[in-house]
């Protein structure tokens, strides 16, 4: 796994105060209970996610930093990918870095998430994607706290919460 200690943080943006509570109806392809990978022609994406959660999901894209409803949420339960359902992280697991994005210190099962090398913008960051459709969430950094020391960096546009 390669992972740079490089912070992900701009200024303060105005919140976005739309946060999905799990599925958008209009995705026949969001389920929660189903763990087999989901694989779609870019054609249909484009029909079932909202233009900023296709650019950010599928074309890499990252929402402005200290927008995201997610990023101080303190609502308790389980964080799905937004594209397909699968679930990401728990609550328990979020903290506050401060860098503009929702952070957790670890996802909720190892296959939950998908790590690549990513070289872009001149930098050395490790990806994470979505284990089941390969959605970009965001990125992980080696300055998390314990009992870890990782933060996942997630772009809250891809997040679904499941509320407890």
């Amino acid at each position: 796994m390669l992972i740079s200690t490089s912070a992900c943080a701009q200024g303060p943006q105005k919140p976005n105060t739309n946060s999905p509570v799990m599925q958008d109806k209009n995705n026949p392809h969001y389920n929660s209970t189903n763990k087999e990978p989901l694989v779609l022609p870019d054609s249909v994406w484009k029909q079932v996610l909202s233009p900023e959660v296709y650019q950010v999901a599928r074309q890499k894209g990252t929402e402005r930093p200290f927008t995201s409803p997610f990023e101080n949420s303190k609502e308790v339960g389980t964080y799905h990918c937004v594209a397909c359902g699968n679930a990401l992280f728990q609550s328990n697991a979020k903290f506050e870095s401060g860098c503009g994005w929702p952070s957790f210190f670890e996802p909720i099962t190892k296959s939950a998430l998908i790590y690549t090398p990513d070289n872009t913008h001149g930098m050395t960051r490790t990806e994470v994607q979505c284990g089941k459709c390969k959605a970009h969430l965001g990125h992980v950094f080696e300055d998390g706290p314990p009992p870890t020391g990782l933060r996942y960096c997630i772009n809250g546009v891809v997040l679904a919460i499941e509320k407890k």
